[in-house]
């Protein structure tokens, strides 16, 4: 039965981590995104993101989105994880004012994933240091990015100020070129905001899982649990779903006496998740497919030596630790990390998205189990007499450098002002007159009013949707001509088909395609105009539909 797990006792030491890790959650997250007079502040290291995370938002809170489709992509099923964001957006449409409703689940998630974390380490390694340890190198990554910040900023008395007044993240790559990654700060975690909360879910099930392997009677109970919130988790998080089945599969195989609750759980989190995966695969031909790609982001000139020198650099010492801490500890210990250690074999063989680079997820839920080994190998050198104390602080101190100064470029971020619905009449004015369930032909992308107001436009900024698996060339071809077109036939039959209510046009903006102004001014009723920033909406309903 359920009621007979029991939950680690929490003593006073855990209960001070509690405020700590609210507080830095809370700063995090509010840093990031906050709102004043009327108007979102949003940083500019989350722009990009936050680009698609709100027209998201807004889809639930002010539109009309279901069955659920991608705004910046409508007409077809949606083929990214949104149940999160759904959430976010119910939680806007109650009353909770757009930055509350994000920040507090978020928060939430970041929390509890600092807690998950501890807990994890510490009932594992029987060590409440080695669960504190494992927050520190959550937080701090250890790859060797501090030797860019150091090509730049060379070691000198003003090494320390350089680095608390700091604004850009010393290494980004594939970005800008450099091998270490730009997923290992926490950037990943103000930008992608469901992530947090998705990592500490499955932690959790794992955990739960891993509770049982002592125990000699089977739990279906739990088991069936644990497999209905499993099944309920493809659309909050995707990749987290596709890791924690990984991860259960592998412990199945390898603890013989939990084997039969790994089997359930698999096939009622399979059962749940079906009509999901063919709601998300039902897009047609521009849904991706899984496809082999070998060796990550270090794939380029691919050979033994690139690959080694690639993940020596991002996972630093890390690299060394994690096996020798394997060498050291108990034999389940072993076989839990085996399991886990799938993940990192599977992100560097199989590309889940059109971007490889989206694998980092799997590369970063590895490494919160692998810095969990590297803080049990330092506890043990701590407590070895033989092996000096100080060369202990040397290894942290080392592999959390590079951590430290990734933080300082988040922490010193400038935050850009998104005008909202209270100040924007525009975005006001399609909140009080177009139905919920529109769709817009559009000429701009980021940061749409009409995606501000809740309602779809034709393509958004094309990586967003391409990124998600849709056909973006096809589609942004045809927006062009569209947009550029000359005859209202063939312009009202393609209106048609894809359900498009209304044409906006922003005149004041420059493009890189031709865009008809007449036909449209001409052909259809203009509803709306802002004659300040020149920007203008049109029916399409008398003409075409």
């Amino acid at each position: 039965m359920l009621s007979k797990f029991k939950f680690p006792k929490i003593n006073s030491l855990e209960l001070l981590l509690a405020p700590l890790f609210i507080i830095f959650s809370v700063w995090l997250m509010f840093s990031s995104f906050s709102y004043s007079d009327g108007s979102m502040q949003i940083g500019s290291k989350a722009w990009s993101d936050f680009a698609s995370t709100i027209p998201v938002i807004r889809s639930f809170s002010f539109g009309s989105n279901f069955p659920p489709e991608y705004p910046l992509f409508p007409g077809e099923p949606i083929h990214y994880h949104f149940l999160f964001f759904a959430f976010v957006g119910l939680l806007e449409k109650a009353g909770l004012r757009i930055d509350y409703a994000l920040n507090i689940p978020s928060t939430i998630g970041f929390t509890g994933l600092l807690y998950i974390i501890y807990f994890f380490a510490k009932e594992l390694f029987k060590s409440k240091i080695v669960g504190i340890l494992s927050v520190v190198f959550f937080l701090f990554n250890g790859s060797f990015s501090f030797i860019e910040f150091l090509k730049t900023r060379p070691y000198s008395i003003n090494t320390l100020n350089d680095i608390v007044l700091n604004k850009t993240f010393p290494s980004f790559g594939p970005y800008d070129g450099k091998i270490v990654s730009a997923f290992w700060n926490l950037n990943i975690y103000t930008n992608q905001r469901h992530l947090a909360i998705a990592f500490c879910i499955s932690l959790l099930i794992i955990l739960l899982l891993i509770n049982q392997i002592n125990k000699k009677k089977i739990n279906y109970y739990l088991s069936s649990i644990i497999g209905t919130f499993l099944g309920l988790f493809f659309f909050f998080h995707l990749a987290v779903f596709m890791m924690t089945g990984i991860v259960i599969t592998g412990l199945g195989v390898l603890f013989k006496n939990i084997r039969i609750q790994a089997i359930i759980i698999l096939i009622v989190a399979a059962i749940i998740s079906l009509p999901q995966y063919l709601y998300m695969q039902s897009g047609g031909p521009g849904a991706f497919k899984p496809s082999l790609s070998i060796g990550y982001l270090a794939q380029n000139n691919l050979s033994i030596k690139s690959f080694i020198e690639y993940w020596f650099l991002n996972l630093g010492l890390h690299s060394i630790l994690i096996p020798i801490g394997f060498f050291l500890a108990t034999k389940n210990i072993k076989k839990i990390f085996i399991a886990f250690f799938l993940i990192f074999i599977i992100g560097n063989t199989i590309q889940f998205s059109p971007e490889i680079a989206g694998n980092h997820k799997f590369f970063n839920y590895f490494m919160i189990f692998g810095v969990m080994l590297s803080s049990f190998v330092l506890i043990k050198l701590w407590q070895n007499k033989i092996f000096p104390r100080p060369l202990v602080i040397v290894l942290i101190f080392f592999l959390t450098i590079s951590g430290i100064i990734d933080f300082f470029p988040i922490y010193n971020d400038n935050r850009i002002s998104l005008v909202d619905y209270p100040v924007s009449k525009d975005i006001r004015w399609i909140m009080d007159n177009t139905p919920a369930n529109s769709v817009f032909l559009n000429s701009q992308y980021l940061y749409d009013p009409v995606s501000l107001a809740g309602r779809k436009i034709f393509l958004g900024w094309p990586y967003f949707p391409w990124s998600a698996g849709y056909d973006t060339q096809t589609r942004d071809d045809l927006r062009k001509k569209l947009l550029n077109s000359d005859n209202l036939n063939s312009f009202c039959e393609e209106i048609r088909k894809h359900n498009i209510n209304y044409v906006e046009l922003n005149k004041r903006e420059s493009y890189d395609f031709p865009i008809n102004y007449n036909f449209i001014e001409t052909s259809f009723k203009k509803v709306y105009e802002n004659p300040q920033n020149q920007y203008y909406i049109y029916s399409t309903v008398e003409q075409c539909l």
